[in-house]
């Protein structure tokens, strides 16, 4: 168990999404003090907390400490971001205070228990990666707009078939990542052990809004999905529209043959 402080003390945590995925199973170094999410002892008196989906919280390492641990992650990260995403918050320790977050959104603990620090990062972790498809989405959402434009105009000739379909693949990679294996809206599994932590649970979620950010991306994932289905119907009926014009030349050409035949027979 982590100890509790006699007197009041602060600790920076470092939230990082360093990939795509994170190889927790192959984690070789570390003192484990529990599972679901990985909590392990970091640095001199700090601690981390793995996620699979290439998160990384960090609570109470120095800049030294944390250059080390992330290198030794190096070899866990699987798909690597070329810039990583990162957030910071306090956790202040106060032994026989309430449990709560305040309004410049420092966590106040009065015990900081494994189980404690497991669900503030739960909520870093998730804040980050919404962060980063919030953004990733954003860019599908302003390259669709551009799309739908020209087909008020009537350019569907103008449309690409290649870069619609790349614009619904981003679409569909994102949501199989964020419900696949980020959970956005499941319980944290520590509160199956701690119960009574809900109520810190949804003050952070509060304070980082995430259930509002997740049902704005759902809209926009939803916009962007049926404007891209819409307009590759479009350029499939283009398409189809072509090859019966391929079709009716060819027989206008047999025609012509025929009675250039008959006329020079």
């Amino acid at each position: 168990m982590i100890q509790s402080a006699a007197t009041s003390r602060r600790i920076t945590v470092q939230a990082l999404l360093l990939g795509e995925r994170l190889e927790t199973k192959r984690l070789e170094e570390g003192v484990v003090l529990a599972t679901a999410p990985l909590i392990i002892r970091a640095g001199r008196e700090g601690y981390a907390v793995l996620f699979r989906y290439g998160v990384a919280v960090l609570f109470g390492l120095d800049p030294m400490e944390e250059a080390v641990f992330l290198a030794s992650l190096g070899k866990l990260v699987a798909d690597p971001l070329p810039v990583q995403g990162r957030d910071t918050a306090e956790v202040l320790i106060e032994p026989g205070c309430e449990d709560r977050v305040d309004q410049s959104g420092t966590v106040f603990l009065a015990d900081p228990s494994p189980q404690h620090l497991q669900l503030i990062a739960e909520v870093l972790a998730r804040d980050l990666v919404l962060s980063h498809y919030e953004k990733r989405i954003a860019k599908v959402f302003d390259s669709i707009e551009p799309l739908a434009v020209s087909l008020s105009k009537g350019s569907l000739r103008k449309l690409k078939t290649k870069q619609l379909l790349s614009q619904i693949g981003e679409v569909l990679l994102a949501e199989h990542r964020m419900v696949g294996r980020v959970e956005l809206l499941e319980s944290p599994e520590v509160l199956w052990i701690r119960p009574e932590l809900e109520r810190l649970f949804i003050r952070l979620e509060r304070e980082y809004d995430l259930s509002g950010r997740n049902r704005a991306l759902d809209r926009k994932l939803e916009v962007i999905s049926d404007t891209a289905e819409t307009l590759l119907d479009l350029i499939q009926t283009r398409s189809s529209m072509k090859v019966e014009w391929y079709i009716v030349g060819l027989i206008l050409f047999e025609i012509l043959i025929s009675i250039y035949e008959m006329v020079s027979g």
